[in-house]
């Protein structure tokens, strides 16, 4: 009989953003169960898709502790119930939940992945309560998984568990990048010529594009100042903005609203299920993130074959390198933002970076996805 494992996630869209297919794949080795709130059905669409078994539990993003404490005992008592061999959490809310209820429970193996720390932006006593929940997190695991070297580097630096629990698996990632689903070649140039038309971007426009949530800590008010400036000074500049706003968790200054909204050059598309044909028609992504666990989007340029400017945190500048796929900046510095944007536009038509296939080819031999489970496949066959 094939053993049990249990993946969990506070919200269903993480299991098709940040382990597409993976859990299928693991299905072939494991019994396989995914939990995950579900108010809208997405859950059980993505059980019918990747041919799981899924159960719901209703968790929030939030600090809610009646929420949370109804959450944990019915985690608990599914734990009780599966007798699973393996529990491995991602997002923060489901990672406590998560290894606290498996703890309780006498799963023998509890994981938590890592793939960033939203408490890094708080301060006083929120950051205080935030720290003892990440440590109460890890104590209740045996091992704990960070998705980049930097971001390990900051878990130890604060504490939060022994060098000895923590380890990162492969060259970093959640999930690796699916390079047959990213490859440029897949969009005709019929197709890119209609799509550009479709947002008023003309053929000589230069495109920058960000894919993310409109939030504060994603470093949206740095690059709409920054893109503002560009835009002021060239004309044949754009912005494309993928995602969706979060006004309640993150919200972004009024000002940047204001040029969003106001400003021609920017383009918004909202939350895309499929951000490959926006990446095929784009010349440069743009992630000035504040924090970062190890960027999906930047792979996915990559494999599209695009340089990256992104900020000088974890994750970022351990997939770009300086000059050579993309220009690395200050996080929070528009200043510096602004002229690195414009350093590329002005150099647009010069060999500056390398060629979009030798890009698209560092991304490949780092981080392919079949290679990247097969390393968590590993890590799960070691456990005894």
């Amino acid at each position: 009989m094939k053993k049990k494992l249990i993946r969990i996630t506070t919200i269903p869209y993480s299991f098709d953003g940040l382990l597409r297919g993976q859990l299928n794949y693991m299905s072939d080795y494991f019994d396989v169960l995914a939990i995950s709130s579900d108010s809208d059905g997405f859950l059980q669409k993505f059980g019918e898709r990747e041919r799981l078994p899924v159960r719901a539990v209703s968790m929030t993003r939030k600090i809610t502790p009646f929420a949370d404490l109804k959450a944990l005992w019915q985690l608990y008592k599914i734990f009780r119930q599966e007798r699973p061999y393996i529990v491995h959490s991602h997002t923060p809310k489901a990672g406590t939940l998560g290894m606290i209820a498996a703890y309780f429970a006498r799963v023998p193996h509890r994981l938590h992945t890592i793939a960033g720390l939203p408490l890094l932006e708080k301060r006083g006593a929120v950051r205080l309560l935030l720290d003892l929940i990440e440590k109460v997190t890890y104590a209740c695991a045996t091992k704990i998984y960070s998705n980049s070297f930097g971001l390990a580097e900051i878990i130890l630096k604060n504490g939060y568990c022994d060098k000895n629990k923590l380890k990162v698996l492969g060259n970093g990632s959640s999930n690796g990048i699916d390079i047959d689903f990213f490859n440029p070649e897949n969009y005709t140039c019929a197709f890119k010529e209609q799509l550009r038309t479709s947002l008023e971007i003309a053929p000589g426009d230069y495109v920058f594009i960000f894919i993310g949530r409109i939030v504060k800590d994603k470093g949206i008010n740095e690059l709409i100042r920054a893109f503002d400036r560009l835009g002021q000074q060239y004309e044949n500049v754009k912005l494309i903005l993928v995602g969706r706003t979060e006004e309640e968790l993150d919200p972004i200054e009024v000002s940047s609203k204001n040029s969003i909204s106001g400003n021609i050059k920017i383009k918004t598309v909202g939350t895309q299920m499929d951000v490959r044909p926006f990446l095929a028609i784009s010349n440069t992504l743009v992630l000035p993130s504040y924090r970062e666990g190890f960027p999906n989007v930047v792979l996915e340029a990559g494999a599209m074959g695009l340089p990256g400017i992104v900020s000088n945190i974890n994750g970022c500048n351990e997939i770009v390198e300086d000059g050579e796929n993309g220009l690395i900046v200050p996080p929070k510095d528009d200043d510096k933002l602004y002229k690195a944007m414009e350093h590329i536009y002005l150099n647009r038509n010069k060999d500056f970076f390398l060629k979009p296939e030798k890009i698209r080819n560092r991304i490949i031999s780092k981080f392919e996805r079949k290679a990247q489970w097969n390393y968590i496949l590993n890590e799960y066959r070691s456990l005894s």
